[in-house]
């Protein structure tokens, strides 16, 4: 997480203790909803003097990508979030670089401002830190005592610095300490994800079996081969060309969850130019529906 050496001098917030289960319930939406302002901003306050830069975010980022991307493909319901304020009864908030959460829905629009155990009547069942130049003593040390004492299943920590990964798990439902997780050839396997997690160069990676989860652009890189590679026996199989276009502009708008009707299915596989398709499968990649996408022939 973030680190104490920064020269800001803007002055941190005191992070204030959540009520108990019983105040919050007693409390009014508006009480509410100004607790988790105040929160958010004193806990956005710390991470402002002890923010890590680019490698962190970018860490954060593609973890999020390819678990996203996984958990859609394969059906699972796991709510993922970065950076999500986290409010257990009677303890002062935290916000974990990545969470999940099993057999809970992301709404299309996900208007949460935190996750409040109180109200969701579930705390978390993972934690990921991703450490970089930041405060070791308080990834390393300090929440491996207070993530198990909340109960939270599995804490990892990519140690995005030295290229290490430190994963820690309770034992059984009811404990409040970790034992660690042991890596078997490289990897280390987090039972809530049904995955294994692994460092392969300077990126966290992580695998279903032997299969390694693509991000995005990596899905977007092999779709694109597969059109190139459909493009060049085009001479001898224009059609097939074109329908390998076709369903790589439908792979990517199913890969993005983006519904798509028979209309516009029937309007894709119908086009026949297929500068038109590649146009199609870049834009694929932005548009918030698949209206969207054959809305401007451009």
């Amino acid at each position: 997480m973030a680190h104490s050496g920064s020269d800001k001098t803007v002055p941190a917030l005191a992070i204030p203790t959540t009520p108990t289960a019983e105040e919050w319930r007693a409390m009014s939406p508006s009480a509410r909803e100004s607790f988790q302002l105040r929160a958010i901003e004193a806990l956005n306050a710390a991470a402002d003097l002890m923010g890590e830069g680019r490698p962190h975010q970018k860490a954060k980022s593609r973890t999020i990508d390819a678990l996203s991307l996984h958990f859609k493909a394969t059906g699972r319901v796991v709510y993922l979030a970065e950076e999500l304020t986290v409010l257990y009864p009677g303890t002062q908030p935290f916000c974990p670089d990545i969470l999940a959460v099993l057999d809970i829905a992301e709404p299309e629009e996900d208007e949460r401002m935190s996750w409040v155990v109180a109200e969701e009547g579930k705390g978390l069942d993972l934690v990921i830190e991703v450490l970089y130049r930041g405060d070791r003593e308080k990834d390393l040390v300090g929440n491996v005592q207070r993530y198990a004492q909340l109960g939270i299943s599995e804490y990892f920590i990519y140690d995005r610095l030295r290229h290490k990964i430190h994963a820690y798990r309770l034992p059984h439902t009811g404990a409040s300490r970790y034992q660690p997780v042991l890596a078997q050839l490289g990897r280390y396997h987090s039972s809530v994800l049904q995955l294994d997690l692994q460092v392969a160069g300077t990126e966290l990676r992580f695998l279903a079996g032997e299969a390694e989860l693509p991000g995005s652009a990596r899905l977007i890189d092999r779709l694109q081969g597969m059109v190139l590679s459909a493009g060049a026996r085009a001479e001898q199989a224009e059609a097939s060309a074109l329908d390998a276009r076709v369903r790589g502009v439908l792979t990517v708008l199913q890969a993005r969850s983006i519904p798509v009707s028979e209309t516009v299915r029937e309007r894709i596989a119908a086009e026949q130019d297929a500068a038109q398709l590649d146009r199609w499968l870049q834009k694929a990649l932005v548009v918030n529906s698949a209206e969207e996408l054959i809305a401007d022939p451009g």
